[in-house]
Parts: structure tokens; C-alpha cells; sequence
């Protein structure tokens, strides 16, 4: 059966994407068929299609020596259907700010007269200081 052989090969080829192009690579980008022998990759955005289009040859003899059956990668722009990020690593708890930064971040809107204005720069501020460091 071909074609399931080739889907079951495309899968494998997926979850190997990230090592074989690296990882900033692999999350703008994600095999999606893998066609008499033509492997099919949809890119996220023109600039890394660019980059990836000009190492196409490197990546088809590195993904040849892992699957036999990839001949060539045909790279197109389009959105990726990666699984979504675990829910956990999305939703952080915010960490609660530090005296000096709340002072900090009044003292930034102090100056603003717009009370509405002024209480969406404190949400910004609260919520920009909030943001986990990565």
C-alpha cells in the first residue's frame, strides 16, 4: 500500500523535522506530504521560506539518509498545523510585581491626565512587568 507507506513516512519525517533543520527552522515550518517521493513543506512566513528554499538540496541528503523514500523538498508558503503548546505552557501565573516596580509604574502614569488613558498605561505596564522572563 503506497500511499499509507508514504503517509506513515511523512509522520516519521514530521516528528523529525525539528533536528534535521534545526529548531528555530522547524517552528516556522512543518512537512505536510510526502508525494512520490517529493516532500512537501509549508512555511510560515516569506523570509524563511527564502532560507529554507535556498538550503533545499542540504536538507533533502540529510533527510535521504534518514528516509530513503524523500528525493526532493518542495517548500510553499502556508500556515503550519503544529499541535498547540501544552496548556501549562501557555498560561503562566503573572508574578506579582516588586514595591519598587509598582512605584515605578505609578510614576509613569502619574504624569498622564486622561483617567481612562492613564489606567490602560498601568494595565500595560503591570502586565509587561508580569510576563515571565524566557
Amino acid at each position: 500500500m503506497p500511499q499509507l507507506e508514504e503517509r506513515l513516512a511523512a509522520e516519521r519525517i514530521r516528528r523529525a523535522w525539528p533536528e534535521v533543520v534545526g529548531a528555530a527552522a522547524g517552528r516556522r515550518s512543518v512537512p505536510q506530504a510526502l508525494v512520490n517521493g517529493a516532500l512537501v513543506v509549508h512555511v510560515d512566513n516569506s523570509p524563511w521560506l527564502q532560507e529554507l528554499t535556498l538550503r533545499a538540496d542540504e536538507l533533502a541528503a540529510r533527510l535521504a539518509r534518514r528516509f530513503p523514500g524523500v528525493r526532493s523538498i518542495r517548500f510553499a508558503l502556508g500556515a503550519s498545523q503544529t499541535a498547540p503548546a501544552p496548556e501549562a505552557a501557555r498560561r503562566r501565573p503573572p508574578r506579582p510585581l516588586a514595591p519598587e516596580e509598582a512605584r515605578a509604574i505609578e510614576a509613569a502614569v502619574a504624569v498622564i491626565h486622561d483617567a481612562e488613558l492613564s489606567a490602560a498605561a498601568r494595565r500595560l505596564l503591570v502586565k509587561s512587568r508580569q510576563l515571565p522572563v524566557e
